[in-house]
């Protein structure tokens, strides 16, 4: 009778696995992204997808904020996805490669023999950032201007070369720069309309193209913000100049669509995914990899000043995500991670996102003109209320938020501690320490 039952007893076990798991929470969902815009933290749009099957959209915050209006984020609006593009640009070159027009082990010299060691710098090396070419130099407000094809090649053909090709991993966009311009050439069309016609058009993507010149927002597209005491527009590059590896404009729900068409080889093939999807140093063709939760999830993420998005997809689960935000001002990751503990069901607490109180009479302390001696480098702290504010030189003041009492932040990006014995302020901006001293 044992025996008998035993199967009996698995078989609802595993009915139970299957079915009965804790329903999303959608109200803890709904709580985050309720206190991120309350905190000013950020704003965008999620979509989470399984099977193909929206389970939670949400937007939040504005697409456009003016004096007299803001305009409401929605489901349809469309954002920057910035460095996601690479993905689209490495589904376009490997749907070449299967058409028998481009191979893996095709050397740069074929299309752009200006490039320093374009004989020894393959496709292959391109695609998983192990090719040396450098990055486009942004001194000058280069990024702010319309540039041609032409323009932005002889730019990077002007770089150092990184290291060796091959000899190691480096993110590269001037890589995929590139690579959009060797989809064009190999497919005579423009990258806008090989997209359209490759990806776009096969899996009914109609909000889905390479943005042109600026932000549009009579397109219904996400101007960017910063948040400095309120929200203030914040300056992008123009789309010409990322192209195929940051210029694609799209919506969360057709985001999920394109990554669930891919994993569903209904745009490459088995092969051309699986090397994809093969890490080395932490870099596949065109995919990274994330883990979540103990999950292995692939994707891609962007970003440009103040937008962002990330896209992610269990091949287990069937499961999307695309996340896309117009104010990164909270870390887009730490969003994501909390959005993934709480499909899980993990423990997650809701930031309060209070801030931590400091005196006024140690913030006085802070209060000075601060420079760094031998350079015209200048900023001034001073003291409203409760609220420290950082100005440099011939700009508006700005309010700093204390995360201890002698650390503050300008999230996402800068990072102040202040030695008030010592007279000193460091200033932390993407990783670079600068010293100033306190004038007397």
């Amino acid at each position: 009778m044992t025996h008998k039952i035993l199967p009996a007893t698995l078989l609802a076990l595993t009915w139970c696995a299957a079915g009965c798991a804790q329903p999303l929470d959608k109200t803890k969902l709904d709580q985050l992204f309720d206190r991120l815009v309350e905190k000013n933290k950020g704003m965008g749009s999620l979509l989470l997808a399984k099977d193909g099957n929206v389970i939670y959209s949400r937007s939040f915050g504005y697409r456009q904020i003016s004096e007299n209006e803001k305009k409401p984020l929605a489901p349809d609006t469309k954002y920057r996805i910035s460095s996601i593009t690479k993905t689209y640009t490495a589904v376009m070159i490997f749907q070449l490669i299967e058409e028998k027009k481009l191979r893996l082990t095709d050397t740069l010299d074929k299309f752009f023999p200006q490039i320093p060691n374009a004989p020894r710098i393959t496709i292959g090396q391109m695609l998983a950032h192990r090719s040396g070419v450098p990055n486009l130099s942004s001194e000058g407000g280069w990024f702010s201007q319309p540039r041609t094809r032409d323009e932005i090649v002889a730019r990077i053909a002007q770089g150092q070369p990184e290291f060796e090709p091959d000899a190691k991993h480096l993110y590269s966009n001037s890589g995929y720069n590139l690579l959009g311009y060797i989809v064009e050439k190999v497919g005579g069309k423009p990258y806008q309309q090989a997209l359209k016609e490759r990806i776009c058009s096969k899996i009914g993507l109609k909000d889905t193209y390479l943005g042109v010149g600026n932000t549009d927002a009579a397109k219904n597209e996400a101007l960017s913000y910063r948040y400095v005491g309120g929200w203030k527009e914040a300056v992008e590059p123009d789309f010409s100049i990322p192209g195929g590896a940051g210029s694609i404009v799209s919506t969360p729900a057709e985001m999920t669509k394109f990554i669930q068409a891919l994993f569903d080889l209904k745009l490459v093939s088995s092969e051309s995914l699986k090397l994809m999807t093969t890490m080395r140093d932490g870099e596949g063709m065109g995919l990274e990899p994330f883990t979540f939760a103990g999950k292995t999830l692939y994707g891609h993420t962007g970003g440009s000043n103040s937008s962002g998005a990330w896209l992610a997809y269990s091949p287990d689960e069937k499961l999307a995500l695309a996340y896309t935000s117009n104010a990164k001002v909270y870390p887009v990751s730490e969003i994501v991670r909390g959005v993934f503990d709480i499909y899980w069901n993990r423990p997650f607490q809701v930031p309060t996102f209070e801030a931590f109180g400091v005196s006024t009479d140690v913030l006085d302390r802070y209060v000075g003109v601060y420079s760094i001696p031998g350079t015209p480098a200048r900023v001034t702290i001073s003291r409203r209320d409760a609220t420290l504010y950082f100005q440099p030189a011939n700009q508006a003041a700005v309010p700093i938020e204390a995360t201890a009492e002698n650390q503050f932040k300008i999230e996402p990006f800068v990072a102040f501690e202040f030695d008030a014995a010592k007279g000193e302020l460091t200033i932390t901006r993407a990783g670079q320490k600068r010293v100033f001293t306190k004038e007397k």
